[in-house]
C-alpha cells in the first residue's frame, strides 16, 4: 500500500519535530508490509490494481474532480469478482492495521505527556487532583467509593463485525508495534551506533510483523455460518483474558496508590455481562445459554486463579528455618495435603499447594472442567469466593506481619483484588426480556390456574390488582403435571436456571432482570412474579422479610415512554410492601435508558433531552421518596443502553457522564459497551486500562465535585423548543415521507447487513420492512455505513433555524442564548460535540454515490435532497453557536484519525456501491455478495463507533 496520506506522500520525509511523525512512520511501514505481502500472495497486476483505485479515489475525495469520478466507476465495473474481492480485502485490512497504528500512537502520546508532568482529562490522576484542590480529602474519596458501583457491561448484537481470529492476530501485531518502539527507545538510550543488537532486533521485528501480516492476509474475515451465542461468549470472554482480568486490579492498586496513607478501596468497579442471558427478540437465548455463559466466565476466572496461584507458589520459597509465619498460616499449609519432603520447611508453599487444589476442584465441580497442572492432594472445592478469598488473606496477613509485605506486591495483591472483583462469576450476567412476553406466560400461568381466563384483556388497574393479591399470596401458581406451552416452559425455565446459578456462583452473578418496553407498572409486577412463582422471590410481597433475589429493572426506551419514566415508578413504590422489598434485597433501583430506540423514534436531540428530562425526574421521585419514608434509602443508579454511534448514546464516555444532569451519577452508574466499540476500547490492554480509568474518573469528578450545575429555567426553555422543531423535522422525514422507507432499503446495505452472519440476533424484531420493526441498531449502521450518520445529526438544524427566526423573538438575542448554553451547559455543549463528530464523519459526496442504488429517480431526488438541505442547515448552525467553521476544532486526536484513515475507507464505499448495484440487479456472484460484507467489514472497521 502507498503512502498514509495525501498530504504526507511517501517519497516525502516527515519532520522530526511532527508528534505524529512516529505515527506516519507506523502506517506507512505497516502500508509497506502489506504491499509487498499482496505482491506475494496475488502479483505485481494486483498491487497495481489497488494503486490504481487508491489514486482514483483520492482524486474524487480531494479534488471532487469528476474525470476521476467517471474514471473509477468505467473501473470498478470492468472489474472480474476476484479482482473486485482482491482489492477489498487490501483496503479493508488496511484500515485494520492503521487502527491498530493508531492504538500504538495514542498510547506512545499519552507517555509522552505522563514524562512531561502533564496528566490527561479523564485520567485519575487529574480527576484527584480536582478533588484535593476543592478541600475533597482521600478518606472522604475513599468513603465514596464505598458506596459506589461503576459497571462497563459488554453486550453482543447484529454489528459485531470481528471474528476472533481476526482480532488476536491483530493483538500480536499490535505487540509487536510495542517492542519495536522499546527497541527505537533502546537504541536512543545506549547510541544505536554501538549496540550491534538493535538493528538486528529491529530485522527480526520486520520479520514477525511480516509473518503476522501475511496470517491476516490468509485468514478470512468473514464467517461462513451465523455467529452463535456460544461464539458471542467466547468473544467477550477473550477481553478478559488479554485486558479486565489484568488491567483492572493494577488499577485499583494505582488508586490507592494515588489516594496514599494506605488508603483502602473497596471494590466498586465491576463488569456486567448481557451475553447468554439477552433473550429480548433473540430465539437463540435460553436457560441453557445463560448456564453455558456463566460456566464459561467461572472457567476463565477460576483458570486465572489457578495460574497466579501456581506462580506464586514459585515465588513464596520462604523457608520457616529462616522467617516466621503466623499460626494461620502454618494452620494453612498442614492442611493442605501437601506432604512432599522438600517443601516440609516451606509453609507458604505448602498453603499454595492447598489453595491451588481446592480451586481445581472448585473448577470440575461448577464446569466440570481440568485445571492445566494436576493437584497434588485431593481437597475440598470451595464453597464461595469469599472462602477462596479467606484463604488469600492468610497468606497476606503472615508476609505483612513478618517483613514480607514487598512480596505481596506484584501479585498477591492483585490477585486478591481479582478474586473481589471477579468471584467465581467473571461478570454479573444481566437477564433481559421484553415485558410483551412475560405477559404471555402470565396469562397461561393465571388460565390454567383457573384465576382469570384472559389477563391480557384486563385494564392496568385490574391487572394490578391481581397481580399484588397473587405476590401477596405465599401458593404458586403452576398446576403440577400440566403440560405448558413451549413458550411458557422456555421463560419459566430461565428463571429456575438463574436460581440455580445463584446458588452455585454467588449473588452477584446475577443481579439485574431488565424488563424491555417497560410502559406500566404491571410490567414490574409480572416480573416479582414470575420471581416468586421459582423461589427467586422470598416470603410474600408485605411480609416484613419478603426479598427479591434480582432487581427488577425497567428499560425504558421511546420517547413516550422516557415522559412516563417517573410516574410509572412512582406508582410502583406507592404498593405497599414494595419499598421494604428493595430495601430487604439491598436498597439499590437500576433504572436503564434507552438511547437506541428513543433516537429512531423522536430523532438525536429530542431523545437526549427526554433522556436528560427523565433523569431529572427520577432523582427528585427518588429524594422524595426516601424523604417520605423512614428506614435505609434506597440507591438509584442509571443504567445507560449506549450503542457505539452518537444516534445511539455513542461519544466520548467521560463527557458524556459529566454532562449528565446534577446529582445523578452519586457513584452509581452502569453503562453498555457494544459493537466495535468493545474491540477498540478494550482489544489493547493499556487502551482498555485507559477506557477503564475515564470511567472511575468521570464517575468521581461527577459524584463529588458536581461540576455540572442545574440549568437556568431560559437554557430548559430554549432546550424544549429546540425539542419539538428537531422532532418534528425528524418525523417528518422519516415517518412522513412518503416512500422514505425504499429509500432506505435501497440507498444503504441494511439489506446486504441483514445476511450477513454477524450476530445470533436478527436485526429485525419482525418479519416485516417498516422502520418501527426494524432494530435501532441495523438502523444507525447502515446509515453509517453509506457515510450519511443520519440519526446523529438529523433535525437539530432546522430547531436552531427556527429557534432563531421564531416569531417575534430577536434574532440576535436568541442566537447569543444558544452560544451562552453551548458555553455554561455540558448537556448542550457534549451534545453538539458528537454531533460535531457526526458530522466530520460524514460524506455527502459518497452519500450521494449510495443514493444512486435507489431505482426511482424521483424518490432519490426527493429524499436525498431533504437530507442535503438539513446537513447544511445544522453543519451552518454549528458554526454559529461554536464559532468553529470546520469540524473538529477542538479534537485533534480524532481530526488526525480522520486524515490518516479515510482516504483508504473511500475505496471500500465506492466498491460496496458498484458490487450492491451488481447483486440486486442479479448480476452477481457468490463472490459479489462476500465482496460486499467484506466492505461492510473494512468500512466499519474503518470509522470505528459504528455498532
Amino acid at each position: 500500500m502507498a503512502a498514509p496520506n495525501d498530504a504526507a506522500p511517501q517519497e516525502t520525509p516527515v519532520r522530526k519535530a511532527d508528534k505524529d511523525a512516529p505515527l506516519i512512520r507506523d502506517i506507512r511501514l505497516l502500508g509497506r508490509i502489506l504491499g509487498d505481502v499482496i505482491r506475494l500472495q496475488e502479483g505485481e497486476a494486483a498491487y497495481a490494481l489497488v494503486e490504481q483505485v487508491r489514486q482514483l479515489s483520492v482524486a474524487f475525495r480531494r479534488d471532487q474532480d469528476l474525470a476521476a469520478d467517471r474514471a473509477l466507476k468505467k473501473l470498478l465495473k470492468s472489474l472480474s469478482g476476484d479482482q473486485t474481492v482482491s482489492v477489498i480485502r487490501a483496503f479493508t485490512y488496511f484500515s485494520h492495521l492503521a487502527n491498530l497504528a493508531e492504538d500504538r500512537h495514542h498510547i506512545r502520546r499519552r507517555a509522552v505527556h505522563e514524562r512531561a508532568g502533564s496528566q490527561q482529562e479523564g485520567s485519575i490522576e487529574v480527576a484527584l487532583s480536582r478533588l484535593r484542590w476543592a478541600g475533597i480529602t482521600p478518606d472522604a474519596v475513599a468513603r465514596t467509593l464505598a458506596t459506589s458501583y461503576v459497571s462497563p457491561v459488554l453486550t453482543a448484537h447484529p454489528t459485531e463485525v470481528q471474528r476472533k481470529s481476526i482480532l488476536d492476530s491483530e493483538r500480536d501485531i499490535a505487540q509487536l508495534l510495542a517492542e519495536r518502539d522499546d527497541i527505537q527507545a533502546r537504541a536512543q538510550l545506549y547510541n544505536a551506533a554501538r549496540d550491534t543488537l538493535t538493528p538486528r532486533q529491529l530485522q527480526a521485528n520486520d520479520e514477525q510483523l511480516h509473518t503476522r501480516v501475511a496470517q491476516l492476509w490468509q485468514t478470512r474475515l468473514l464467517r461462513y455460518t451465523r455467529l452463535t451465542v456460544a461464539d458471542e461468549i467466547e468473544n467477550a470472554l477473550s477481553y478478559y483474558e488479554y485486558t479486565f482480568l489484568q488491567e483492572i486490579p493494577r488499577l485499583y492498586a494505582d488508586l490507592e496508590a494515588a489516594l496514599g496513607a494506605g488508603q483502602p478501596v473497596a471494590s466498586f468497579l465491576r463488569m456486567g455481562q448481557w451475553i447468554g442471558g439477552d433473550r429480548d427478540g433473540n430465539p437463540n437465548v435460553g436457560a441453557d445459554t445463560l448456564r453455558l455463559a456463566l460456566g464459561r466466565q467461572c472457567a476463565v476466572a477460576l483458570h486465572h486463579y489457578l495460574q497466579e496461584v501456581n506462580q506464586l507458589g514459585r515465588e513464596l520459597s520462604l523457608s520457616s528455618k529462616l522467617v516466621q509465619v503466623t499460626p494461620a498460616l502454618a494452620a494453612l499449609a498442614d492442611a493442605s495435603g501437601d506432604l512432599s519432603a522438600h517443601r516440609s520447611d516451606e509453609p507458604y508453599r505448602r498453603a499454595l499447594s492447598g489453595i491451588y487444589a481446592r480451586l481445581a476442584a472448585t473448577l470440575t465441580q461448577l464446569t466440570g472442567g481440568e485445571s492445566a497442572l494436576h493437584a497434588l492432594a485431593q481437597r475440598p472445592a470451595y464453597a464461595s469466593a469469599q472462602d477462596f478469598l479467606a484463604d488469600l488473606r492468610v497468606i497476606e496477613a503472615s508476609l505483612d506481619s513478618h517483613q514480607g509485605s514487598a512480596l505481596a506486591l506484584q501479585r498477591l495483591h492483585p490477585l486478591i483484588r481479582a478474586a473481589e472483583v471477579f468471584g467465581f462469576h467473571l461478570a454479573t450476567v444481566d437477564l433481559r426480556q421484553s415485558s410483551d412476553q412475560h405477559e404471555r406466560v402470565i396469562t397461561e400461568l393465571l388460565a390454567s390456574a383457573r384465576i382469570t381466563p384472559d389477563y391480557g384483556a384486563l385494564d392496568e388497574d385490574a391487572r394490578q390488582q391481581l397481580l399484588q393479591r397473587l405476590l401477596r399470596d405465599a401458593r404458586p401458581l403452576r398446576v403440577i403435571g400440566l403440560q405448558y406451552s413451549e413458550h411458557t416452559a422456555h421463560e419459566m425455565a430461565i428463571f429456575e436456571a438463574a436460581r440455580d446459578l445463584l446458588r452455585a456462583h454467588g449473588r452477584e452473578a446475577i443481579r439485574h432482570y431488565i424488563i424491555s418496553h417497560t410502559e406500566t407498572v404491571s410490567d414490574l409486577l409480572e416480573v416479582l412474579l414470575l420471581q416468586k412463582e421459582v423461589g427467586l422471590m422470598h416470603g410474600a410481597l408485605g411480609d416484613a422479610d419478603a426479598r427479591a433475589e434480582l432487581i427488577a429493572v425497567p428499560l425504558f426506551e421511546t420517547i413516550e415512554d422516557l415522559r412516563n419514566a417517573a410516574g410509572i415508578m412512582r406508582g410502583f413504590y406507592a404498593i405497599d410492601g414494595v419499598l421494604d422489598l428493595l430495601r430487604a434485597g439491598g436498597a439499590e433501583q437500576d433504572i436503564m435508558l434507552g438511547y437506541s430506540d428513543s433516537n429512531k423514534d423522536g430523532g438525536i436531540f429530542t431523545s437526549n433531552w427526554e433522556l436528560y428530562r427523565a433523569e431529572i425526574a427520577l432523582v427528585a421521585l427518588f429524594d422524595e421518596v426516601n424523604a417520605r419514608n423512614s428506614g435505609q434509602d434506597i440507591r438509584l443508579r442509571m443504567f445507560h443502553g449506549r450503542g457505539g454511534t452518537v444516534g445511539r448514546g455513542g461519544g466520548p464516555s467521560y463527557q458524556a457522564i459529566l454532562a449528565q444532569p446534577p446529582g445523578t451519577v452519586r457513584g452509581q452508574i452502569r453503562l453498555t459497551e457494544q459493537g466495535e466499540v468493545i474491540a477498540s476500547k478494550y482489544a489493547n490492554p493499556e487502551i482498555g486500562r485507559r477506557n477503564l480509568e475515564t470511567l472511575v474518573a468521570a464517575t468521581l469528578e461527577a459524584t463529588l465535585l458536581q461540576p455540572t450545575k442545574p440549568a437556568t429555567p431560559a437554557f430548559l426553555a430554549a432546550a424544549e423548543q429546540l425539542s419539538r422543531a428537531s422532532m418534528a423535522a425528524y418525523r417528518a422525514l422519516v415517518y412522513d415521507t412518503p416512500g422514505f422507507t425504499d429509500y432506505f432499503f435501497s440507498a444503504t446495505p441494511i439489506r446486504e447487513i441483514a445476511e450477513l452472519n454477524i450476530g445470533s440476533r436478527p436485526a429485525s424484531r419482525k418479519a416485516s420492512q417498516k422502520i418501527e420493526d426494524l432494530r435501532a441498531i441495523p438502523w444507525g449502521f447502515s446509515w453509517g455505513q453509506c457515510r450519511l450518520t443520519l440519526p446523529g445529526w438529523y433535525g437539530f438544524g432546522s430547531a436552531v433555524q427556527a429557534f432563531i427566526d421564531a416569531p417575534g423573538k430577536d434574532p440576535k438575542a436568541q442566537l447569543a442564548l444558544l452560544r451562552k448554553m453551548h458555553r455554561q451547559w455540558p448537556f448542550f455543549s457534549t451534545l453538539l460535540s458528537n454531533m460535531d463528530m457526526v458530522l466530520a464523519k460524514s460524506d455527502l459526496a459518497l452519500a450521494k454515490r449510495y443514493s444512486e442504488l435507489v431505482g426511482n429517480a424521483r424518490l432519490r431526488k426527493q429524499v436525498f435532497g431533504a437530507i442535503e438541505q438539513e446537513w447544511q442547515r445544522t453543519t451552518e448552525a454549528l458554526e454559529r453557536i461554536t464559532g468553529n467553521k470546520v469540524r473538529l476544532a477542538h479534537n485533534s486526536a480524532l481530526a488526525r484519525s480522520i486524515r490518516h484513515r479515510f482516504p483508504y475507507i473511500d475505496p471500500l464505499h465506492h466498491l460496496q456501491v458498484e458490487l450492491i448495484r451488481r447483486w440486486r440487479a442479479g448480476q452477481g456472484d457468490e463472490r459479489v455478495r462476500t465482496g460486499i460484507h467484506i466492505c461492510i467489514n473494512g468500512i466499519a472497521a474503518g470509522l470505528r463507533n459504528t455498532g
